[in-house]
C-alpha cells in the first residue's frame, strides 16, 4: 500500500506551521539543562529536588507538560540528553540518576529485565484510561505497567529529489551506485541492522547466524556510497538542505517538514518493504526518590492538550486517542493518525532481547570499523 512517494501531500506539507528542528534522536549528548532559566549554562549534576529526565533532545518544550507546573508552582525539572536508545540504556546501566526516562518500544523489556525501572500506578494517572489500549499494551510486564506510551512515529528514507534521476523505491536502494558521496545513514546499529534485513528479505527480529553474517557485510558494502553517520537531527536537515546528502536513511518526519519549509526540495519516501514504526514512553527509575513528582510528570504529558501540543509541534503521533481532535487536521492526514490501515502496512519496531542487543551492537561497531 502507498508504495510511491509521500510528494501528493508537499502542497499540503507547505502550509503547515513551520516547526522547530528538533525531534527524536535529535542531539548529541548534554549536561542536564533545566527549564528553570533556559539562558542558564547547564549545570553538570541537577539541582537538588528537581525532577530528572532522560530526554530525547527538544522534548523538554513545557507546553508539552504544561499541566505540571499549575499543579506543582515553583517545581523545576532537569534534563539530560541522549540521541540513541542504546545510549540511554547504557547510562541507566552505568548507574546514572533520573527520576524518569523516555526509550521505545524495543527496549522496554531490556529495562524490566535489568531492574532499572519500577511499576507505575495507573492509578495515579488521571489520563491513562484515554491512550490507546494495544500501545498501552506494549509497557505490560509480568502482569504490570512499567512504561506509558506517549508518542510514535515513523522512519523512511529522505531524499533531495531535485538531485536523483530516479527515486529510490526500497531499502535495498540504498546501495544504488548513483548515490555515491550522498548517502546519510543514522549511527544506530539496530535501525540499521532491521533495514538491511528488510533489504535482504530477512526478518529482522529472526535472524540466523548466516544471515545476519549477510546483514554485516551489506552494510560493509554499503559503505562507498556514505558520506557519514548522522547522529545529530539538525545536522543532518542542514547537510540535506547545502546540497551535501541527497539520501538520508531513518529520517524522521520532521526533519522532512522542516526542510519543506525551507523550500529544499525534499520526499519522504514509503519503501517497498514498508516504513519503520514505533512507539515512545516513559519509564520511572527504580532508584527515584521522586515517585509523585514522577507519576504527576507522566500525567501531565499524556494529557490531551499537552501531547496535541507535541504533536503539531513535531508531526509525530499521540498515545492519547482524546488529543487527536485538538491536532492541526492537515498533519493529522499528512502522517496517517487516523489511518489504521496504512499503521498497519508498517513495519513495526518489536522487543530485542538483551543477546540481540549485544550481538547487533558488535555488528555495528564492525561495520564502523570496516575500511
Amino acid at each position: 500500500m502507498h508504495s510511491h512517494s509521500l510528494s501528493l501531500w508537499r502542497t499540503v506539507l507547505l502550509t503547515v506551521m513551520s516547526l522547530l528542528l528538533a525531534a527524536c534522536g535529535g542531539a548529541t549528548p548534554a549536561a542536564p539543562a533545566s527549564n528553570a532559566d533556559a539562558s542558564s549554562p547547564a549545570s553538570t549534576t541537577a539541582k537538588a529536588g528537581n525532577l530528572v529526565v532522560l530526554e530525547w533532545a527538544g522534548y523538554e518544550l513545557p507546553q508539552f507538560y504544561e499541566p505540571y507546573f499549575a499543579q506543582n508552582p515553583g517545581a523545576k525539572v532537569d534534563y539530560s540528553f541522549f540521541s540513541e536508545d542504546a545510549e540511554a540504556f547504557s547510562k541507566l546501566q552505568s548507574g546514572f540518576n533520573v527520576d524518569l526516562v523516555h526509550p521505545c518500544n524495543p527496549w522496554w523489556g531490556l529495562y524490566v529485565e535489568q531492574g532499572l525501572v519500577q511499576p507505575i500506578d495507573t492509578s495515579k494517572l488521571s489520563h491513562f484510561a484515554e491512550l490507546d489500549p494495544e500501545m498501552a499494551a506494549l509497557g505490560q510486564f509480568n502482569g504490570q505497567q512499567y512504561f506509558i506510551p506517549w508518542d510514535w512515529g515513523f522512519e523512511s528514507i529522505l531524499v533531495r529529489s531535485d538531485k536523483l534521476s530516479e527515486l529510490p523505491q526500497s531499502w535495498a536502494d540504498l546501495a544504488n551506485p548513483a548515490y555515491a558521496g550522498h548517502l546519510a545513514i543514522w549511527d544506530s546499529g539496530e535501525a540499521n541492522h532491521i533495514i538491511a534485513a528488510l533489504a535482504l528479505g530477512f526478518d529482522p527480529w529472526n535472524t540466523t547466524p548466516e544471515q545476519d553474517a549477510q546483514i554485516k557485510q551489506w552494510l560493509i558494502d554499503l559503505k562507498p556510497n556514505l558520506l557519514t553517520y548522522w547522529v545529530d537531527f539538525s545536522e543532518l536537515a542542514q547537510q540535506m538542505g547545502a546540497g551535501d546528502v541527497w539520501v538520508a536513511s531513518n529520517a524522521w518526519a520532521d526533519t522532512f517538514k522542516s526542510l519543506l519549509d525551507q523550500g529544499v526540495e525534499v520526499e519522504y519516501l514509503n519503501p517497498a518493504e514498508g516504513m519503520l514504526r514505533f512507539v515512545c514512553g516513559f519509564g520511572i527509575s527504580s532508584q527515584t526518590k521522586n515517585l509523585d513528582q514522577a507519576h504527576a510528570y507522566i500525567d501531565a504529558a499524556i494529557a490531551p492538550q499537552s501531547m496535541a501540543n507535541f504533536s503539531n509541534e513535531y508531526g509525530y503521533g499521540s498515545a492519547n486517542l482524546q488529543a487527536l481532535p485538538l491536532i492541526d487536521p492537515e498533519t493529522v492526514a499528512l502522517f496517517h493518525m487516523d489511518d489504521p490501515a496504512f499503521l498497519k502496512s508498517t513495519v513495526f519496531y518489536q522487543s530485542l532481547t538483551q543477546e540481540q542487543r549485544q550481538r547487533i551492537t558488535t555488528m555495528w561497531n564492525d561495520v564502523k570499523a570496516a575500511p
